[in-house]
Formats: structure tokens, sequence, C-alpha cells
């Protein structure tokens, strides 16, 4: 097996499938004419070599690093003077990743860490835009004059340590920037701006710049989120700038920024979250503390804040999304709209299918997509009463494709896990429950998923303290699924006056879970609520629904046998024949 070193140019058409779809041939014409009148010839005058083609991407070659990212350079250049003359949904846009390291040789291809860690760089670019890993900054920069603007540590799919990025800047780019605003993605992005020391001691501002520089990092743990580097935050630092205008030079359609004000022994933390176009609060809390173990305030007051952020710009963006035209949506949209019905009740499973499967299509991916619809499958068995068997496989089948995709979101394990417990795969279940609370600490979901792995699994007093956690991140909703889980967790632990009180706050509340209210009930002797909660299940039970094959399945949930006998000492005093 041959090896070398060399620097590898990835680079891919932004939004290529809408393009298609929208003039299949015209579309083609101009990617085959860019090819051979722009990228082949710039290429090859860098002394390069395309030795891949994929649809609408190349991997490209080259013995100097230096010559590569000229090469990029020229490229987005020439591609920019193509564009001009078309009007802007047919022109072709690239975002462009180049890497130097140690490749495969075999023949005329080109494989390894090398070609990947570009390809994923490439992921991370901005539409006419070049990121390039470090190894490559720190070749050039002395070399040729262009800039190289920090992205930060990203972790990328498939790569198990994270990649140090930076951001192309060609000359005089950044004295237009105030001119030219970027691109937005279609994920949120959100700068975070220095927290403000107003206690008059400059002493305080290693407080407050410590606590701008970890809520940024952990906010970046949030997969769905693209959150700016510090380095571009940090230039607005003592800068009376207008919201406004802060996300149009960082691309940000959302801002956070706050103050710190410290006083003896005591410190407030004010913090606000805004809509960077229209300068709206979508979110503003103020936390006061004791200041005994400054580095203990600081982690609690940046679990807090970064917690709760994204669970507002799910909000705000989900309703942003009802007003735009279905057919006009992302598969980033399509997913957080079935993100949005599946984790509220009176959506529907139906209607989070159908956003899912929408994402799905419109990239098969997209990992979120396919955990969305492994969950949809395993949620379906107990409020739709689908058989089991068949029902599992497809929710096994999503959940292990998704994990496959993206070993590194969060989000996508919590969903696993979550199939796995349905699927009544507990070692799964665990394991996958876990990886999301390692990768994000800070996310609600995953702590919830954490806490029905562990309910099932019978260590309950844990779970209440992960239910608990997952609460004052996200405080429950009405329709809020988790009310689910925490009911079971409740019963389990012979909490049943707790049960019957969640459930008489549940909204929609799904048919099975009157069963759940009906155990509850015998057990603390309300044989008649027990009835009546059995009538109601009966009332609003689905075609096909059958109680005693939902419990029998729910026993199969549950890893301990005495956690099983008590459930159905509880359905049998209520009267059911199991």
């Amino acid at each position: 097996m041959d090896r070398k070193l060399a620097a590898i140019l990835a680079a891919d058409v932004v939004g290529y499938s809408a393009l298609m779809e929208a003039d299949e041939a015209g579309t083609f014409d101009r990617l085959r004419a860019g090819r051979k009148e722009l990228f082949e010839p710039e290429i090859a005058r860098h002394h390069g070599r395309v030795f891949k083609l994929m649809g609408d991407g190349m991997l490209a070659e080259f013995g100097s690093v230096v010559d590569a990212v000229e090469c990029a350079v020229a490229l987005q250049r020439g591609l920019a003077e193509r564009n001009a003359s078309i009007s802007e949904d047919r022109r072709l846009e690239v975002r462009i990743g180049i890497n130097l390291g140690e490749v495969i040789v075999e023949g005329d291809d080109r494989y390894g860490e090398g070609v990947n860690v570009a390809a994923r760089l490439q992921q991370l670019a901005e539409p006419g835009g070049i990121c390039v890993s470090e190894k490559v900054s720190r070749e050039v920069e002395k070399k040729l004059a262009f800039g190289f603007e920090p992205m930060g540590e990203q972790q990328v799919k498939n790569i198990a340590e994270p990649i140090s990025c930076f951001r192309v800047t060609l000359p005089n780019q950044s004295d237009q920037s105030s001119q030219r605003p970027r691109k937005l993605s279609d994920k949120p992005a959100i700068a975070v701006l220095p927290f403000q020391n107003m206690s008059g001691d400059p002493e305080q501002e290693y407080f407050s710049e410590g606590l701008t520089e970890d809520i940024i990092t952990e906010l970046s743990r949030f997969r769905n989120l693209l959150v700016v580097a510090r380095n571009s935050s940090f230039t607005f630092k003592g800068q009376a700038v207008d919201v406004k205008e802060i996300g149009r030079k960082l691309g940000a359609r959302y801002v956070v920024e706050g103050s710190v004000r410290r006083a003896g022994n005591r410190i407030r933390i004010s913090a606000q979250l805004l809509e960077s176009a229209t300068g709206n609060h979508l979110w503003a809390e103020r936390y006061d503390r004791e200041m005994e173990d400054i580095f203990a305030v600081q982690d609690e007051l940046v679990r807090a804040i970064s917690g709760v952020i994204p669970g507002q710009l799910d909000r705000h963006a989900v309703e942003t999304l009802r007003r735009k035209p279905p057919d006009n949506l992302t598969a980033y949209d399509c997913e957080l709209r079935g993100r949005w019905a599946l984790t509220h009740w009176n959506e529907g499973l139906s209607v989070a299918l159908e956003w899912f499967e929408k994402s799905a299509k419109a990239d098969p991916n997209y990992a979120l997509a396919q955990a969305g619809i492994a969950l949809v499958y395993a949620y379906q068995i107990p409020a739709h009463g689908l058989s089991p068997e068949s029902t599992i496989a497809r929710a096994k089948d999503y959940a292990r494709r998704a994990t496959v995709l993206d070993d590194r979101n969060p989000t996508v394990h919590a969903n696993a896990a979550l199939a796995y417990i349905f699927s009544c795969e507990q070692e799964l279940s665990r394991r996958h429950a876990e990886r999301a609370v390692a990768l994000n600490p800070n996310d609600s979901y995953a702590l919830f998923v954490k806490a029905c792995a562990l309910t099932y699994s019978g260590s309950l007093q844990e779970a209440l303290e992960f239910f608990a956690k997952s609460e004052r991140l996200e405080p429950y909703a009405p329709d809020d699924l988790r009310l689910d889980c925490l009911c079971d967790c409740h019963y389990m632990l012979h909490n049943y006056d707790k049960v019957i009180e969640i459930h008489s706050i549940y909204q929609n509340v799904p048919a099975f879970l009157y069963l759940i209210r009906a155990a509850a009930a015998a057990q603390l002797g309300r044989q008649k609520q027990a009835r009546d909660a059995v009538k109601d299940y009966e009332r609003l039970r689905s075609a096909g629904h059958d109680a005693v094959a939902m419990i029998n399945y729910q026993m199969r949930m549950c890893w301990r046998q005495e956690d099983r006998d008590h459930w159905l000492d509880g359905y049998r005093k209520a009267g059911i024949q199991v």
C-alpha cells in the first residue's frame, strides 16, 4: 500500500438537488460548462489533478498546498464572475474544503483520512466560501495575501477528533463585510457577544469573558446550531453596535448578549436572546448567585443559559416555519417540523412521520430525519396498537441507519435510544442514551431520554434526577411527551398520587395512558376512578388497539421482574384481565 503527503481540495455545489428539480437540463448544462471552462483549466494551471467526480462534487490533488489554496480562491472568484449575469435562482455556488494530509495511493484514486477530512471541511464552508484545516493555514498564511479567520474546533461525522478550522478571507474582504452581509444558513446561526462587565472592577473581566467563551463552547455541542466563532463575536467587545448590524456582519439570525454585575459576595447575570433581523426579544432571564465557589457558579450559569437557548430557538423557528410555504422547506426545516410534532402530542404521529419522510427525501443522508422516522415507528406501537414485531424491526433499522450516518449528534443518539427502549433493546437503549448525554450534557432532550432508559432498567431514583435536570432546562408543556415516561417512573416508585396529578394536567393524552392512570388509581383503592379511566381508554382507543396486547408489550420493556409484577398487579386491581 503506497502512501504520500498531498493537499486535497474537495468541492461541492450548494443546493444541487433543488436546482435540478427546478431546471434539470439547464442545471446539468451549467455544471458541465463550469467544469470544462473553469474548474478543470484552473486546477491544471495550479498543477493539480482531479481524481474523482461525484455528481455535483469533485476531489482534486495538489503537490503544493499553496497551489491548492490559490486554485480554490481562483475558482470562487471565477464562479462569482460567471454568476454575475445569471439570476439568483439559477446560480451555481460551491463550497470548498482543503486539507493537507497523508493519503493512500491506489492507481489514479486517493483514499484515507487526508481525503475524508477535506470532504468534511467542504461541508463546513459557507456557500461561495473556502474552509481549510489548521495544517493548511499554518503552511500558507505567510506565503499568500489571504487571511485566515478561525472557526474554532469542529466535530464532524466519522472523524474521531475535532478539527481546527479556518475560513479563508480574501484581501479587503473584512473591510467589505460591513457593506456585504453574509449569506444565512438554513440552520439557525447564533452569535454570543461578550458579556459586559458592569462591576466597575477591571479584574472581573476574566469572569465575564470566561462565561461568554464557555457559553459559545456549550452551544456548539448542539449540532442543529451554527455558532459564530469566538474571535468573530469578540470583535464587538466594548462597542455599542445595533443588533441588526451585528447579525448582518456575522451572518447570525440570533444574538445572545448579557451583563455581569458583582457586588461583594453576590453576582447578578442578565442574559437575553434577540432575533437579529427585527431586534425582537425572544427570551430574557436574570440569575442571582452567591459567589462561594466562582468556578462552580460559572459552570452552573453556563449550563442554565446554554441549555435553555436551543429550545427557545426551536420554538421561534417552528412559529416562523408555519408561515412558510410547505413546498419551500429545506431538509432541516422539515425535520424541525417533524421533531416539534413528535414532542407535542397534539400534532399527531402521522404529521411527524410525514415531515420526517419529506426531510429524508430532500436529503437521504440527513441522520436526524432517519432518527425521527425510527422514533415515530417505535411510538406507534403503544399509541396506535401496531404489531410490535414488524414495527420494531423498522424502528431498529432506521435507528441503526441514523447513528451510522452521524455518530456525533446527541439528538440522533437520543432518538435511537428512545426507539430502542420501545423496541425492548435495553442494552442498546442505555448505550445510546449515555452517548447522547456525553456528547451534550446540557441538552434537555438527551437528559430526558437518559431518564427513560434508567426508568425501564429499574434505576428509578436516578431517573427522577435526570427528569428534573431536563425540566429545569426545558419546562414541561401540557402536551409534552416527556410526561408519559415520567408517569411510568412515578408509578414504579409507588408514587400513585403523583401519576394522577401529572395525568390531570396532561393535555391530548394518548389513549393507552389512561391504562396507567387506571393502575395508579386502583393501587390507591379508588376503584370508581380506575373503572372510569378504563372506560376512557375504551372510548378513545384506535381500532385494533388491544389493552392486553399493549400491557404484555409493556412488560417486555421492563428489565426487572419486580417492576413487571408491580404493573400487572395494578392492572388486575383495575379490573383488566391480563
